[in-house]
Parts: structure tokens; sequence; C-alpha cells
């Protein structure tokens, strides 16, 4: 059973001015998420800035967001990491504080061969007895999980069941879900294919665009699995023009911006993230506008 199906939020942290974690902000993110139908909550992923908390704020983030979500739906905690021993300490710590399962990006700056990345994740699964979702993205790490791979992990490590997948290939995709032969929960890595994969047979979608608009990345994927597909391609081609400006820049330069313009979230970043260019701010603003959220 998967540990989700639908849209998961890739949380932001929010900070305050000063640049501490705002943890009471953190636990409004997520009861707005909760109210606003999310099936599920990622904390300390990309989006999260996860790369620029230390161990302490990481953990505590987990722990807030695990805490104020009290079981209304799942939470899964970004614990990868470039370093085996240390994504093994922080998914076990993780596991302590409750969470649903976990999310494991592969390994950046050092990479792995792809030998390396079977005993990499092989060794953190062991470590826990939650579900996992391997994460890959290439275009951050520099590190291709390719389908062999992953199809060797799901045939002989039971706690890996999932697949966040933001490599951008749809044949690399379904070669995937070729060679995993339904042993594998997909998650489409990037709000501007969620009905690309979900058409291979995906079950939902860890999402950027649903920190600003839950409801709606919610539907997309609600109305595919329940037979609704024109209503959910209709959906994806709408908010198109507002996913591409949410990674205008880095993400989540936007979408920290946009959060900020509703309300939601302070604008502040951690360096060597810098605010967004005024030119891409009008532009995201317009859209928000467009699209209702403003």
């Amino acid at each position: 059973m998967a540990i989700f199906k639908g849209a998961g939020v890739a949380l932001i942290t929010p900070f305050k001015d000063n640049g501490e974690v705002d943890y009471e902000g953190l636990e409004k993110l997520v009861d707005f998420q909760v109210e606003e139908g999310t099936d599920s909550i990622i904390v300390c992923g990309t989006t999260g800035e996860a790369s620029t908390l230390t161990h302490e704020e990481h953990l505590e983030c987990i722990k807030v967001v695990v805490d104020k979500t009290n079981k209304r739906i799942p939470v899964i905690a970004g614990t990868g990491s470039n370093c085996t021993e240390t994504a093994i300490y922080l998914s076990k710590e993780a596991e302590k504080f409750g969470v649903d399962g976990l999310l494991l990006v592969t390994p950046y700056y050092n990479k792995a061969t792809q030998g390396g990345l079977i005993e990499h994740y092989t060794e953190i699964a062991k470590s826990v007895d939650v579900p996992i979702i391997l994460y890959n993205v290439p275009g951050r790490t520099g590190c291709n999980i390719l389908p062999k791979t992953v199809a060797a992990l799901v045939n002989t490590v039971d706690n890996i069941v999932g697949m966040k997948e933001a490599c951008g290939n749809i044949s690399q995709t379904g070669a995937l879900m070729a060679l995993t032969d339904g042993k594998l929960d997909l998650y489409s890595g990037n709000d501007d294919q969620i009905v690309p994969l979900l058409s291979l047979g995906g079950v939902g979608v860890i999402s950027v665009l649903s920190n600003i608009a839950p409801r709606e990345t919610h539907d997309i994927v609600a109305k595919y699995l329940s037979g609704d597909t024109k209503g959910s391609l209709e959906l994806q081609l709408k908010y198109f023009p507002l996913i591409e400006a949410l990674f205008s820049e880095v993400n989540p330069i936007p979408v920290k911006a946009a959060a900020h313009l509703m309300g939601l979230s302070g604008p502040k970043l951690r360096r060597p993230l810098t605010p967004m260019e005024p030119a891409n701010l009008e532009k995201l603003s317009k859209l928000m506008k467009e699209a209702g959220l403003l």
C-alpha cells in the first residue's frame, strides 16, 4: 500500500528575519496544507532548503511537522545525504519521531556508481523499518539512478517502496515502471509532468506548486486517479504558466516569494540563495493573480 496517493507538498522552511528557523511559522504552514487538502507533507527536502540546515535544525523541523500534523495526513522526512552514515543517522532519528516514510535523494557532488547507489540505499534501508521513497533529481545532484538499479533495490529491499522521479526523461521513467513491474509507487518530482507520469502508472506528485495551490494540485491527481483524465489534463495545462514561473529561478526562490505574497511565510532565504529578481517577481505575481491566488 502506498504511503500516500495524490499530491504531497515539498514544504518550504520559513526563516525569521535574523535567519533562524521559524518553527511557529512552520506549524502554520502545516495547518494550511492540511486544511487545503494536501495528501502528504514532505519536510526537509530540496524545497525546504535542507542543505543549509544544521543537523539539529533538520531534526527539529521534522519533529515539529510530525507533532503538528498529528497523524492527520502522512509525513515524509527528507533524510538523504551524500554521506551514507549521515543519512543513516538522520533516518533513524526521524523514525523515532514517528514519520510515515523517508525521502532519500541520490548522493550529490561525490555522486556514486550504480553499484555504490545499491550499497548506499541498502545500508540506509536496513537501519530503519519505515518505508522509503528514492529521489532522483540528476539536474541537481549530478547522479542519475538508472531503472535497472531501482529494480534491483525494489526486488531485494522490502522497505524501498517508491520513487520521486525528477529526471525529466519520460522514456527513462517508462523503463523504470516496466522493470519494476507494479512493485514501485511512482511520484512525479516535476510539477509540469504530473499527468505524463500518472499515465505511466504514477500515484501522485511531490510538489512545489502545492505550497501555494495545494487544493488545485490535489485536484490534478485526484481527477486523474478517479478516471477524469480530461479534467486532470485541463488543470495541468491551466497551471503550466504558473509552474514555469515557479521555476524561473532556482527552487525554492520563486515559491518562497510566492508564499510571502500570499502572507503564508516570510521571504527569507539562506545563502547562497538570494531574493527573486524584480522582473521575475512581477511576472510571478501577475500569474498568481490570474490564478486567483492573490
